[in-house]
């Protein structure tokens, strides 16, 4: 879904749309000029680079190829500060804990200003007080008018976390609601956690 989304894969039917316009036939490059941005299942990052770096780079692109004219390192701290990271700017992101590269890639992806923010397994590898703060960070993002897409299997963030919940089973959609109204889903509660009585 989220390579159709960012034009990495192009759909067999139907239309991608932001914003009311229709940008299925779009590059990813362009897509992103537009303000999206996403992070990856499988962590893709520079793993020789700093945690800086590694979102400084995405400031570099972003003044490549955009008019935006704005101070790298100041942006790179506001960044960083925003994303608990300031901690661990110098060390190389090989060296850090996955839970705390995986925040790394969603400071990345902030750098490039979007207005849509597609997370793909964000709390894979966190600890239980990372994915806390990780759910506050991206409640506050959300607060501030920034939308965001997550793809995840931490159900407790989910539910926490997101206002509208859409299900998939096999790349078929079969349920979209409140969390309360996924909880109490037949066909979630079927696909996902089966409604057989475990053998006696």
């Amino acid at each position: 879904m989220f390579n159709t989304i960012t034009g990495l894969q192009r759909p067999a039917s139907g239309q991608v749309l932001l914003d009311g316009a229709d940008i299925t036939k779009l590059s990813p490059a362009k897509r992103a000029r537009r303000g999206m941005a996403r992070t990856f299942q499988r962590l893709e990052l520079f793993l020789s680079l700093s945690v800086r770096d590694n979102v400084r780079v995405a400031g570099d692109v972003l003044r490549g190829t955009t008019r935006k004219r704005f101070d790298l390192d100041e942006a790179t701290d506001k960044i960083l500060e925003r994303t608990g990271l300031t901690d661990i700017a110098d060390r190389d992101v090989s060296d850090i804990p996955i839970g705390r590269a995986r925040v790394v890639e969603v400071a990345r992806a902030l750098m490039t200003s979007p207005r849509l923010l597609l997370l793909d397994e964000p709390a894979s590898g966190q600890t239980e007080r990372e994915t806390d703060a990780f759910a506050e960070m991206l409640t506050a993002l959300a607060d501030e008018g920034l939308a965001i897409c997550l793809v995840e299997h931490d159900l407790p963030l989910v539910m926490g976390l997101c206002s509208t919940i859409h299900v998939l089973d096999y790349g078929a959609l079969i349920a979209s609601g409140t969390p309360k109204e996924i909880r109490e889903s037949p066909e979630v509660i079927a696909a996902y956690i089966g409604t057989e009585e475990a053998p006696k």
